[in-house]
């Protein structure tokens, strides 16, 4: 049944407030009530008239004490916080350094301490890509990354305001001078990797002079290369510097292939050259060991030592021809003696290798010398008849 609904054998509206015959209800007497039970909730007295004062003032002192005892839980609570064991906590109060906080459960007191956290086991990285000139005035385009860590959580967090925009500056200027004082050929080749440890010693001598507490751990030059503008110019220059490298490998293959040779060749005929030398002097000596015996020999025995050598001297003459002509004298004629006939027909051969032993030689002397005789008589007989 609605409240405004007649009832009970009355036709006036039903009060919810229990005032009944009364109008509107009173709004300071329901919050009065309703002191009144908060008051009894909280230890204070209640009283339908003289107590409502004194309720009222209990109620309100035991509402800011709770609120009072929830503000301070609360605000403990929010002081409490957890550093992990690869982080340092640097604590400000006030905004002033305080201390540097281990990994562990801590409590700072909220709004009055400011606690930062750095992680001082994680490795960073930053990249940079520059242009620049090598020592022989070429431009050059490297791209470099740096790997680095926080060693020093207070430097990073007080010393320095933007410490990794620093590290990028140092980074900038310790590249710039490094491949300010390396050649192209270097930079673009072979040169990469010492350039990278002189850039770490240099940019870790740079963020420790700022005190940035940062640890640079790895520099590593990843791409070197000239710009793009001058790109078809340089593949032009590396073209013939490679053609001139290979020209000179096969100029040093062929001088590898001849000089060898040239040296062989070179031995070898000094290698000759002292054999026969060897061979004349051996051959020297025999012929004066020779002599000296045949000059014995001539001393015991002149007429048998010199028809030898007589002999002799004829057969090294006559060995290497097969044709003598004869000059008689006293005669105006010159004879001509076929040496290979009359061998034949004396039944002498000459033997292939053409040399004549001591009896065809004899047998040719002799026949020779009647041969002479012959044509000596003939002559003496033409001048007798005339």
């Amino acid at each position: 049944m609605a409240w405004n609904e007649p009832g009970g054998g009355s036709n006036k509206p039903k009060d919810p407030w229990g005032g009944g015959d009364q109008g509107p209800p009173d709004l300071d007497e329901a919050l009065k009530k309703l002191q009144e039970k908060l008051g009894g909730l909280f230890g204070g007295r209640g009283g339908k008239r003289g107590g409502s004062s004194g309720g009222g003032g209990g109620l309100s002192a035991g509402l800011l004490g709770a609120v009072a005892l929830i503000a301070v839980l609360v605000w403990g609570l929010m002081g409490l916080y957890q550093v992990d064991e690869q982080e340092r906590a640097v604590v400000l109060r006030f905004g002033k350094y305080l201390e540097t906080v281990q990994p562990g459960l801590q409590w700072n007191p909220p709004l009055i301490d400011e606690v930062i956290r750095v992680n001082t086991t994680k490795v960073r990285a930053a990249t940079f890509r520059e242009i620049m000139l090598t020592q022989d005035e070429n431009i050059v385009e490297v791209r470099m990354s740096v790997q680095y860590v926080i060693v020093d959580p207070t430097s990073f967090v007080l010393k320095v305001r933007d410490p990794e925009d620093s590290l990028q500056h140092a980074a900038q200027s310790a590249l710039r001078h490094v491949v300010g004082d390396t050649r192209m050929d270097s930079v673009l080749t072979e040169g990469r990797a010492q350039i990278g440890t002189d850039v770490q010693v240099r940019l870790q001598r740079y963020t420790d002079m700022y005190e940035t507490g940062i640890r640079v751990i790895k520099v590593n030059i990843d791409e070197s290369k000239p710009p793009t503008q001058v790109q078809a110019a340089f593949d032009d220059v590396i073209k013939a510097r490679e053609d001139e490298e290979r020209l000179k490998n096969e100029a040093q293959a062929y001088a590898n292939g001849i000089v060898p040779e040239a040296r062989g060749r070179a031995q070898r005929v000094l290698e000759e050259a002292g054999a026969y030398r060897e061979q004349v002097v051996a051959s020297a000596e025999g012929e004066a060991q020779r002599f000296k015996a045949l000059l014995a020999e001539y001393a015991k025995a002149p007429e048998v030592t010199r028809e030898r050598l007589y002999l002799e001297a004829v057969q090294e003459v006559l060995t290497n021809t097969n044709k003598v002509m004869v000059d008689v004298e006293g005669g105006n004629n010159v004879m001509y003696l076929p040496l290979d006939k009359m061998t034949s027909s004396a039944g002498a051969s000459v033997p292939r290798s053409g040399r004549l032993d001591a009896n065809t030689v004899r047998e040719l002397t002799d026949a020779v010398t009647e041969q002479l005789r012959q044509d000596a008589a003939a002559a003496n007989n033409r001048r007798g008849g005339r």
